[in-house]
């Protein structure tokens, strides 16, 4: 397509274009096929473009783009389809992040991971946030960096190299063979990363899975934004926003909701969120216990991306191991823990627990006085000297309203620290936005994980802070509402399906303060094997969200969100949030998450109807 034909294209895209690719978080799964992600996206934007159909209709067709914000999203897909067409690139070569320093460490990690040497090279000074000193000492990966007048003057290098520019990404871009990867950054909207030659394309799918994994694409709002830029649409729609005002509403209604006087930190998502924990973390572990070995301690079956990170950043530290903690099902998880800080301290090593309660997907909550003596428990090493006690890290994002962290409460003298995806409850479904907070025995923590998080440039955005100021005041009459209709669907499916197995919080649970509105079902099964039993309970799962979806396709959603404004979500978390998670420890039953502004009457009418079908 010709440049100019391409452009003027685009501007009919960003005018016609459906609304949910600025405002929807998550992904349909019924239209979602993870093996083709974007390349089945820009397939048939590709097709459009050729017949330079703009329509929002046929806009609004297309498949699913990856599956969250978090890896990508349409207007990602086509910033990189735009600017690979201006380049007369793949677009797959072309990578939109929302932070500045991702990238960089995307592509340091991998040549760690492969013993490959690499320069960094620019023209203007690198962020203030890329520490040099911290990345070498705390990540393990080597680099050396050099400061040139101009692309021009780069000389051959053995080894990777890659140029760092404040130069806005045009047609008239030529690369060097001497430049690996350049990587256009602006302080506003994040950076863009251009893979040159064919030698390299072998990092892109590492590429991608960093930004999966440790922080998020561009975000809508900001690719809508370059894309105006690129197309010369003439037309700003940028927002002047107050970020102060907003992030000073943000902290204080965060210590409002977890009742604690420190400072909350607010990423650009959840994972971004953890990544920062996890490497603050190992930073104060090398700076205060030299010598010693990390162990992060971490449910084998609890949310993929967890999981993954968790063994992502032990991979690259001999230093840093992971320990499987058996949590629901049969086991116990406060036996568990018990039993692994018993082993942990017996080898003098650094504890970190990482555990979602309630957990995913059983909904199931520990006896929280246990949980507390065990915690405090004073223990030993094998040579009889005291132990270093752990750090607790709760993923409370099912339940972000009860209070774990003040002085009267559960966690109380524990080295405590809390974390939230704010895609779910606290945005209500509108930005990926993730917070943490500590209580008062983990405090000394939170300046580490502060500088981890401003290191990979993973802070929220000033859009994501103005939505969390607006949302986060109502979220807990939104949460008490939502569990008030889970609640009642439970009962309903109880007395409509009693062979049903429901993983829910009991009634006493719920007067504590657990409130989820997210349940996981086991249909009843038959079958003379097991092997007949598992296949008939997932054709049955299957058929009961399709069910939903065909008959109320208005409010349900195959989809693995929760804790969104309206509507209801299902899924199986094998095939979706536990997708990295090893075979034998996945869930195969569905996950169904409820909003408090939903018809609830039709929704237990069609379960009816699908109960009567079996």
């Amino acid at each position: 397509m010709e440049k100019t034909q391409m452009l003027n294209y685009i501007k009919q895209v960003l005018k016609n274009m459906p609304s949910d690719w600025l405002s929807l978080t998550t992904h349909r799964l019924d239209i979602y096929d993870e093996k083709l992600a974007k390349v089945e996206f820009l397939q048939g934007f590709e097709k459009l473009a050729e017949n330079n159909n703009a329509e929002k209709s046929a806009l609004s067709e297309l498949p699913t783009a990856y599956d969250y914000i978090r890896l990508g999203h349409p207007l990602s897909s086509v910033l990189e389809w735009t600017i690979a067409q201006l380049l007369n690139i793949n677009a797959e070569s072309v990578v939109s992040f929302s932070s500045r320093t991702a990238p960089v460490l995307a592509i340091l990690r991998k040549n760690f991971i492969e013993g490959k040497n690499t320069r960094i090279i620019h023209v203007n000074q690198l962020p203030k946030s890329f520490d040099a000193e911290l990345i070498h000492r705390v990540y393990g990966y080597q680099f050396e960096t050099q400061q040139v007048g101009s692309i021009q003057e780069i000389q051959d290098f053995a080894g990777t190299t890659i140029f760092v520019t404040e130069q806005e990404i045009s047609e008239s871009l030529e690369l060097p063979s001497t430049v690996d990867f350049l990587i256009s950054m602006d302080d506003k909207l994040g950076s863009i990363l251009i893979v040159n030659g064919h030698d390299n394309k072998r990092y892109i799918s590492e590429i991608q899975h960093v930004r999966r994994r440790e922080t998020i694409a561009m975000t809508p709002d900001d690719c809508f934004l370059a894309l105006e830029k690129l197309s010369e649409n003439g037309a700003d729609h940028s927002k002047v926003r107050n970020r102060v005002a907003d992030q000073n509403a943000v902290e204080k209604c965060i210590q409002e909701i977890t009742a604690t006087d420190n400072k909350p930190l607010i990423g650009s998502s959840g994972l971004s969120v953890q990544y920062a924990i996890m490497m603050g973390l190992v930073d104060h572990a090398l700076e205060t216990y030299p010598g010693k070995d990390i162990k992060f301690i971490v449910p084998p079956n609890c949310y993929g991306g967890t999981n993954d990170q968790a063994r992502r950043v032990a991979a690259c530290n001999d230093r840093i191991e992971i320990v499987d903690l058996l949590v629901d099902r049969e086991n116990n998880m406060v036996q568990s823990i018990d039993t692994v800080l018993e082993a942990v301290a017996s080898q003098d090593a650094v504890p970190y627990i990482i555990v979602e309660i309630p957990t995913n997907p059983r909904v199931e909550v520990p006896d929280l006085g246990n949980l507390r003596s065990v915690l405090r428990k004073s223990r030993t090493t094998s040579q009889g000297t005291a132990s270093v006690a752990p750090v607790f890290i709760l993923d409370q994002t099912f339940c972000p309203n009860v209070r774990f962290l003040g002085e009267e409460d559960i966690l109380s003298g524990i080295n405590a620290i809390s974390y939230v995806s704010g895609s779910k409850f606290p945005s209500g479904g509108k930005c990926t936005a993730g917070y943490c907070v500590a209580n008062q025995q983990a405090a000394h923590l939170m300046g580490k994980i502060e500088t981890h998080l401003k290191l990979c440039d993973n802070e929220a955005t000033d859009l994501q802070m103005e939505l969390l100021a607006q949302q986060l005041p109502s979220m807990n009459e939104r949460i008490e509402a939502a569990y008030q209709y889970t609640r009642e669907f439970i009962n309903f499916i109880q007395q409509t399906l009693p062979e049903a197995k429901i993983n829910f919080v009991s009634e006493e649970l719920a007067k504590q303060g657990f409130t989820p509105s997210v349940f996981s079902l086991d249909l009843p099964t038959k079958g003379g094997t097991d092997e007949e039993r598992e296949a008939y309970k997932r054709a049955l799962n299957l058929k009961l969200i399709n069910s939903m979806i065909k008959e109320i396709p208005e409010e349900s959603k195959y989809c693995v969100s929760y804790g969104q404004l309206k509507g209801c979500y299902w899924t199986i978390p094998a095939t979706s949030t536990q997708g990295t998670t090893k075979e034998g420890d996945k869930d195969y039953i569905a996950r169904v998450a409820l909003s408090a502004n939903m018809d609830l009457e039709r929704h237990k009418k069609v379960f009816a109807q699908f109960a009567a079908s079996i």
